[in-house]
């Protein structure tokens, strides 16, 4: 059983939580935020839920960073830069329940640093050369340590296990066809993976 604190903030103040980030993020968790666009969105209510993008944490040139898939192409962000694209204070961060050791951490930087540059994919299709945030989470991890962090699963399973999904932003989104069959993977099915446990949730 994992004995690691988990953190509930409930304050509203940006830079009090970039503290509290620092003073208990791990190199390889996952850190998910809320992004304020229009499009992300409504990623977060497809799924019901407020999450909308997630990254990974490095620890490099004496400051931490977050490695993420982000429009135009996948890159690393300042971890201070990253928590300032959140709605409010919104983050969760996740670690696996196992720890990492030296040579996975390696392998997670290396599977990092051979998709940086990539354009993203604004159609969230899984199977395709372009990357988008929770695939680019997915792909390092199973790359590097054949874990399977989400779920990859069809629009149509996604859209309708929401009755609430607003179809009529995803149809004009698709310019009027959405690829039912077409396959994604979410952010909210990695926040949910049991192979993690939660480190801290700010609200």
């Amino acid at each position: 059983m994992n004995e690691e604190t988990h953190i509930h903030y409930r304050d509203n103040s940006i830079d009090e939580l970039i503290s509290i980030v620092n003073n208990n993020i791990k190199e390889g968790d996952l850190l998910f935020i809320s992004i304020r666009s229009p499009l992300y969105k409504q990623v977060a209510k497809t799924t019901n839920t407020w999450v909308s993008h997630v990254g990974i944490a490095l620890f490099e040139n004496g400051q931490w960073v977050v490695a993420e898939s982000a429009v135009p192409f996948s890159r690393k962000t300042p971890l201070n830069k990253y928590i300032n694209r959140t709605v409010g204070t919104q983050l969760s961060i996740r670690r696996l329940n196992q720890p990492l050791s030296e040579e996975q951490l390696s392998g997670i930087k290396s599977s990092i640093n051979k998709r940086l540059g990539i354009l993203y994919h604004l159609g969230f299709k899984y199977d395709s050369k372009l990357q988008f945030c929770s695939k680019f989470v997915h792909e390092v991890f199973s790359e590097s340590l054949s874990i399977q962090l989400g779920k990859i699963e069809t629009f149509n399973e996604l859209l309708k296990s929401n009755p609430s999904t607003n179809l009529t932003f995803w149809r004009l989104w698709y310019l009027g066809r959405i690829p039912w069959q077409r396959e994604t993977v979410t952010p909210y099915s990695q926040l949910i993976d049991e192979q993690m446990y939660t480190v801290l949730f700010s609200e």
